[in-house]
């Protein structure tokens, strides 16, 4: 164990001693999240029953996050917790395992089967977390929290249920949505080409190549041959746009254009794309699906000839 996991359970086993603060003598279920994109979906099927607080906000990125002593008294106070697992928190995954055993602790990616799934291919032990990426799945993870909701609840199972039938409609309409709006690229075009290995899923369900700079965690480091390699791609397919990411710093992405043009390859920045993190709360891409759609916009517009 990490020295700052034992740092970390110690500061929570302290907290606790002090007496719970949780919601759980109220009627609102007090639900703690590590990413926005794990409350959104908690939040829209519990709806009124439930006040869920994330973690990680807008540009934070999950594979670099080190919990605070306010997380973990945040933590240590939810009636229940939901993570992303996959090791995406890797630094809270310790964490999570102890704090399994005494209060309701889930992660949301174990909703999927292993065939579901997508490896790395030049690391096939270790797996890809980003499954928000994946319409389907994410549909799949809606049904596991209202699972797991109503287990704690079970007087509001047909508000859950309600919830999720609605929110999944919604989720349909939304790869509907992509489905249409990229039919409009090349079929040569679709190559997503973005600071880190986010896109995967999305890559799977909406037919496009994905290229990112570094690997499936932005923890992961990338030199000179990882930016040529890039290049090459872009040169060698037309490909006229590359994309940053909100919660990537982009001076790498920058290095793949200039390597384009010192190639005669003229490459526009088509964008910020949402992946690890969602937008502020209370705009568009604040939301799931207003991040999504936002997203699916961004990628049409630049790749579209």
């Amino acid at each position: 164990m990490k020295w700052f996991t034992v740092i970390i359970l110690s500061i929570l086993l302290i907290g606790c001693g002090d007496g719970n603060e949780s919601g759980s003598s109220s009627d609102t279920l007090q639900i703690t999240t590590t990413t926005a994109q794990v409350g959104d979906v908690v939040q829209n099927i519990g709806g009124d029953v439930v006040e869920v607080e994330a973690l990680m906000g807008p540009g934070v990125d999950p594979h670099l996050y080190q919990p605070t002593q306010s997380d973990i008294r945040k933590l240590g106070n939810a009636d229940m917790i939901f993570y992303n697992g996959l090791n995406l928190e890797g630094n809270m995954i310790d964490v999570f395992e102890q704090m399994g055993d005494s209060q309701p602790t889930f992660a949301v990616a174990s909703s999927l089967n292993d065939d579901k799934l997508q490896q790395d291919m030049e690391n096939p032990n270790e797996v890809d977390p980003h499954i928000w990426f994946s319409i389907e799945h994410w549909i799949q993870v809606s049904e596991f929290v209202k699972e797991k909701l109503t287990e704690h609840a079970p007087d509001h199972e047909e508000t859950f249920t309600n919830n999720m039938d609605e929110y999944i409609s919604e989720l349909e309409e939304l790869q509907a949505y992509g489905e249409e709006q990229f039919s409009h690229i090349p079929e040569n075009q679709k190559i997503l080409v973005t600071a880190h290995d986010a896109f995967g899923y999305f890559g799977t369900e909406f037919d496009f190549e994905v290229v990112g700079i570094q690997g499936l965690s932005t923890d992961s480091d990338y030199g000179v041959r990882d930016i040529q390699d890039v290049v090459s791609v872009l040169v060698d397919n037309e490909i006229p746009a590359v994309f940053t990411e909100s919660s990537v710093p982009e001076r790498a992405m920058q290095s793949v254009i200039d390597g384009a043009e010192s190639r005669d390859h003229e490459v526009e920045l088509g964008g910020e794309l949402y992946s690890d993190a969602m937008g502020e709360e209370g705009s568009e891409t604040g939301t799931y699906i207003g991040m999504y759609r936002y997203n699916i916009d961004t990628i049409t517009e630049a790749l579209t000839e």
